[in-house]
């Protein structure tokens, strides 16, 4: 077998090398160079001459017009330049090339027999810098979809979504567009209020990039519900001083109008509102009563309230410590705590010391006991008890 393609592929070989040898002395021969040129770059078509004798040689663009003719120009498309022409080496050069100029061009060398070699550029287009499009929007509780889009590339870009350092997997698709093509990646991600704000990035990959990446930064834009919180003054208020209020509101997007009210009545005339404050001056006691500030969006409402009491300029006034009632009990029930320990230990260590008395004091009537007993008897008191054996 091997024998065979051998045979097949050197004797031809050598029949063509003889007949060159033969009608010529010397074989002519063409050879071309493929090229590889990012979209809008320049590329350089070379077609290498062996043996040349002077013979015609011909330029063609992959729809076989000719270009270059022995060196002249034969189509008028001022992108193309001859930039070389000698006996080895003829080249030229396209500028500002496009995905439609890919293809194979022909070098051609008219002899006895015509021989051609084909040059095939090829184009490669990077990616853009992708684009990010929400399908909906982002309500807290719910969620939002979001899709990165890079709309052309050759060969099809990658891409790839990050979250704090961390990637999301997403859903691909690819479309052939051609010759070049369009592909995109599709997150779902659940958001809260606390996600508004999140940093999420879409990056693109493509071997034209060189290792770099083409990046879209996002940011999450979650809707949710006003919250309000009036922000009190400190100490007591007595007639004549002034009330300052401040209506803290968040929410998203954030209310634009704060509506102050009293409940059950209206507002005092010497009150002033400028937005989110409230004041009012000179107060008095018939200021006393329950106020409310309110804030809506197109996902809800919020409402907080103060009750202002007003209190006579002489009243004697019972201040509250700030130190909160949840410590206060702790401490009283730590110190009811210890008192009761030192009586129980007190009582203890009492009834042990009593004990301990009466019985040393018993011990000592036995032995006075027995000391007496023998002095009556006559013996001695150091005697013990003695025993007989029948």
């Amino acid at each position: 077998m091997a024998f065979k393609t051998v045979w097949n592929y050197c004797v031809p070989l050598a029949i063509i090398t003889v007949a060159c040898l033969v009608r010529t002395a010397r074989c002519q021969a063409v050879q071309a160079e493929n090229v590889t040129v990012l979209e809008g770059g320049t590329a350089q078509i070379s077609c290498r001459l062996q043996n040349y004798d002077g013979s015609i040689v011909v330029i063609q663009n992959p729809r076989r017009q000719t270009l270059f003719f022995n060196g002249t120009r034969a189509l008028k498309d001022d992108r193309f330049q001859m930039v070389l022409f000698t006996p080895r080496l003829v080249r030229i050069e396209l500028t500002n090339v496009s995905v439609s100029d890919e293809g194979g061009y022909f070098c051609q060398l008219y002899t006895d027999d015509t021989h051609h070699q084909v040059a095939t550029l090829s184009v490669s287009v990077p990616p853009e810098t992708p684009t990010v499009e929400v399908k909906q929007e982002a309500v807290e509780g719910g969620e939002v979809e979001l899709t990165c889009v890079s709309p052309r590339s050759k060969p099809a870009a990658t891409l790839r979504w990050i979250r704090n350092g961390r990637e999301i997997p997403g859903v691909m698709s690819q479309q052939d567009n051609g010759k070049t093509f369009s592909v995109s990646s599709t997150i779902r991600i659940p958001v809260e209020r606390k996600d508004n704000g999140a940093a999420l990035s879409c990056e693109a990959f493509h071997p034209a990039l060189g290792g770099q990446k083409r990046i879209r930064h996002y940011r999450l834009d979650v809707y949710f519900a006003p919250t309000v919180r009036i922000v009190p003054p400190t100490g007591i208020l007595r007639e004549g001083d002034s009330l300052s209020l401040t209506c803290s509101v968040t929410g998203n997007p954030l209310p634009r109008n704060i509506q102050w009210s009293k409940i059950n009545d209206t507002l005092p005339e010497r009150a002033e509102i400028s937005g989110p404050t409230f004041q009012i001056s000179r107060l008095s006691q018939s200021h006393n009563g329950t106020y409310l500030c309110q804030a809506q969006n197109n996902y809800g409402r919020a409402a907080d309230h103060y009750t202002l009491l007003v209190y006579d300029p002489g009243a004697v006034v019972e201040t509250h410590s700030a130190v909160p009632y949840a410590v206060i009990g702790g401490v009283l029930a730590l110190l009811v705590f210890t008192v009761i320990c030192v009586l129980i230990v007190t009582i203890w260590c009492s009834v042990r010391q009593k004990g301990s008395y009466l019985t040393h004091e018993a011990s000592g009537l036995d032995e006075h006991g027995e000391v007496q007993e023998a002095f009556l008897n006559g013996n001695d008191a150091s005697q013990g008890k003695k025993e007989y054996l029948l």
